[in-house]
């Protein structure tokens, strides 16, 4: 449908000016697959065609450019409209303007954002103290029920993809389970944190070594997803205060 058409550069950016590559070089090709071959594309206003095979010997190059951003092609120009449809760059360096799509998107962003923060409302403690302690990194036990709420929420609100997943991970619970160990010296780390070690009153054993490149609680969680770890696990679950 001919109508006029804007187009925008992607992620945001929205440089005073940026040129397009309106010609295929070596360089830079402008190449476009019919269903049969490979085709040089070139912009030339006065021609009929962007395909270069199609043109005469009198075509004019002209530049493609970008303002701040965005370029408006009216309907008249359908050349360029074409030119642009099937350039290389088309959803990669810039794209269509379609209010319609970006409103589906906008609704979609808004929906998710309203199931985390109705999710994150829902939370019990435990669960809040999990996502606290594991996915935000704060110190939950320096915090006061209403701040951690807080900060759950404004995390959902900000990611909510991201938020709706980590309520539905086990893993996440279980780390927090392991940070909860440590924090209460149910198990201690030595040598330069390489190694674990029980802290109970009739064991004092090495449990582990940490294999490098992880963190205390990422080796431990690999381990008690282990035969063995699982019963070391609930044993100590259930000596949590």
């Amino acid at each position: 449908m001919s109508k006029d058409r804007v187009y925008r550069l992607k992620n945001g950016k929205s440089p005073v000016m940026l040129i397009l590559c309106s010609r295929h070089t070596r360089r830079k090709p402008l190449l476009y697959f019919d269903g049969k071959s490979r085709r040089e594309l070139r912009y030339a206003p006065n021609q009929k065609t962007p395909f270069v095979d199609e043109q005469d010997e009198h075509a004019i190059v002209e530049p493609v450019i970008f303002r701040d951003g965005l370029l408006r092609v009216e309907l008249e120009n359908l050349i360029l409209q074409e030119f642009l449809s099937m350039h290389p760059d088309r959803d990669i360096v810039f794209e269509e303007v379609d209010n319609e799509k970006d409103a589906q998107k906008e609704v979609k962003k808004l929906d998710l954002e309203f199931e985390a923060l109705s999710l994150a409302k829902e939370l019990d403690i435990d669960k809040l103290e999990s996502i606290g302690r594991i996915v935000l990194g704060v110190n939950v036990d320096s915090m006061s029920s209403a701040e951690l709420k807080r900060d759950v929420r404004i995390y959902a609100k900000n990611n909510p993809e991201d938020f709706i997943g980590s309520v539905d991970n086990s893993d996440i619970s279980v780390k927090n389970n392991i940070a909860k160990f440590l924090e209460e010296k149910l198990l201690t780390l030595r040598n330069e944190k390489k190694e674990v070690y029980f802290n109970l009153k009739n064991n004092k054993k090495r449990l582990l070594v940490i294999p490098f490149g992880q963190t205390p609680i990422d080796a431990l969680h690999s381990f008690f997803k282990t035969d063995e770890g699982i019963n070391i696990y609930e044993e100590l679950v259930d000596k949590l205060d």
